[in-house]
This record gives C-alpha cells, sequence and structure tokens, in this order.
C-alpha cells in the first residue's frame, strides 16, 4: 500500500499568524508576510503571462523570473540567505536592451492594454510595484538586502518592455495617452 500523501492543511495559521524562518511566529499582517505575500501574487500573475502564446525567448525569461522571485521570497523570509545580487539586475537589463531593439521608440505613455498577456503582464508590472512598495516599507523596520528593491525596480521595467513586445507580438497597436488631464 502506498504511502499517504502529507496533509497541506496544518491549522497552525488558523488565529492570523504564521511562521518566519527560525520558528519565528508573526502576525498574518505583518510588514514581511505582506511583501512575500506580494512577491507571490506577482509570482502567480507571471504564471497567468505564461500561460498564453508567447515568443520562445520572453517565456524562457518569465520562467526565469518565477525562479528568482522564489528566490526572493526565501530571503525575505530568511535575510540570512542573500539570494539576490546585482547580477541578477544586470540579466533584466541585458534582456531588455535586446528584447528593446525590436521595438519602435517611445514617445508617449501609452495605456495597459495591447491582447491578453500583454493586459495580464500590465498587471504583472503593477503588482511588481506594490511588491517594491512593500520591501521598502519593510526595509524601514529591518535590513533588507538592497538588491531586492533595485530588482524588483528593474523588475518592472522589463515587465513594461514585455507589454510592448506581447503587444508587437499579438499585432495589437500601443493605445498612446495623449498626456492631457480630462
Amino acid at each position: 500500500m502506498p504511502d499517504q500523501a502529507a496533509k497541506i492543511y496544518t491549522r497552525t495559521g488558523d488565529g492570523g499568524v504564521t511562521d518566519l524562518s527560525g520558528g519565528r511566529r508573526v502576525r498574518k499582517d505583518c510588514p514581511e508576510i505582506q511583501a512575500i505575500g506580494d512577491v507571490d501574487e506577482l509570482n502567480s500573475v507571471i504564471g497567468m503571462i505564461l500561460a498564453n502564446q508567447l515568443p520562445a525567448d520572453l517565456s524562457d525569461s518569465l520562467i526565469e523570473i518565477q525562479h528568482r522571485l522564489f528566490d526572493l521570497g526565501a530571503e525575505l523570509n530568511d535575510p540570512r540567505l542573500n539570494l539576490v545580487d546585482a547580477d541578477m539586475v544586470t540579466c533584466l537589463e541585458e534582456q531588455m536592451d535586446a528584447f528593446s531593439k525590436s521595438l519602435p521608440a517611445l514617445k508617449n505613455f501609452i495605456l495597459p492594454n495591447g491582447g491578453k498577456a500583454a493586459s495580464v503582464c500590465h498587471l504583472a508590472r503593477a503588482v511588481c510595484r506594490r511588491a517594491e512598495r512593500s520591501v521598502v516599507k519593510l526595509s524601514q523596520n529591518q535590513t533588507v538586502n538592497p538588491d531586492i528593491q533595485v530588482y524588483l525596480n528593474r523588475l518592472s521595467d522589463f515587465l513594461f518592455v514585455s507589454c510592448r513586445v506581447l503587444s508587437s507580438h499579438s499585432g495589437h497597436a500601443e493605445t498612446k495617452w495623449p498626456g492631457k488631464a480630462t
């Protein structure tokens, strides 16, 4: 008879607290859990992008980013890990430079649309900005690897470029914002 799988539920978080590394119990609304949750949500939205037909190089990049976001979340849980570094930022910059070569120059802001995949990518960009804000807030109370904040800032830029790539790939024109407040 096969072994039974471990149960997913533990009931230890039913009272609004959870564990961080080292067994430290914290409220589920504390800054560490907020930042970890925002990064997890970002990773999930990137998974939604990947559910679409994408150019292979962009798909590969997004899968790699999902792995890096797991590293980032693990480091937020346990700052002793030091998993996020400047090389990860450089990698995003190099990919953005490569993807941008095929895009027209941008002279206006663009509205978040451009087909299904591009629209979901715009959502990921907005969630990334929220995750960055959560990390900034967390860093006011404890030491956070500064490369984490830089990575999230650059990742939101990467996602913006990805939105443009996806709009182009799907044949959707970018909707330019004329710059006038209504």
